[in-house]
């Protein structure tokens, strides 16, 4: 694995690498007063974690703002959601190049139905900027959870095709 890709190897082995392991791990009873440095309590008790922890009552004070949730996630959203859709413009080098293919890109759309987050998840580079472009100026339906109007997370695929022959 390169990142987030596949990688075929640089080579294959042509045979399997055997392991010896004839040594085994040390037992427990002989580990009398091991521990990990900078670990909390000692080996030898019976919850040395808890131990550790101390008989503090301090309250801990909540926090001033609650956290906000992760958005949620959808697999799609229906074209029927999609109430204002820009058509990209096809870049001209590319056109030229004679390059087609399928940007997919990540978004969430707001409560109010406007994209935002918009990232990349793959496409050609001469091809990516239009799709942005354009997709950030789609408008959706809200998405409704329990009455409310929430932010979604989805996948958005833009083709690019040449027409003619």
């Amino acid at each position: 694995m390169v990142g987030n890709r596949l990688m075929m190897p640089s080579s294959i082995p042509r045979a399997i690498a055997t392991l010896d392991e004839s040594e085994s791990p040390p037992q427990l009873g002989t580990l009398a007063g091991a521990g990990v440095p900078g670990g909390t309590g000692s080996f030898g008790e019976k919850n040395p974690v808890l131990n550790g922890l101390g008989t503090s009552t301090t309250a801990i004070p909540l926090l001033a703002e609650p956290v906000r949730a992760r958005p949620v996630r959808v697999s799609h959203i229906s074209e029927g959601d999609l109430i204002h859709r820009v058509q990209p413009e096809y870049p001209p080098l590319a056109r030229q190049a004679r390059i087609q293919g399928v940007v997919m890109l990540r978004a969430v759309i707001s409560p109010e139905g406007r994209i935002e987050n918009l990232q990349v998840l793959s496409g050609h580079p001469l091809l990516v900027p239009s799709a942005i472009v354009a997709v950030k100026q789609w408008r959706y339906r809200p998405y409704i959870l329990n009455n409310q109007p929430v932010e979604v997370e989805t996948q958005i695929t833009v083709n690019f095709t040449l027409g003619g022959g």
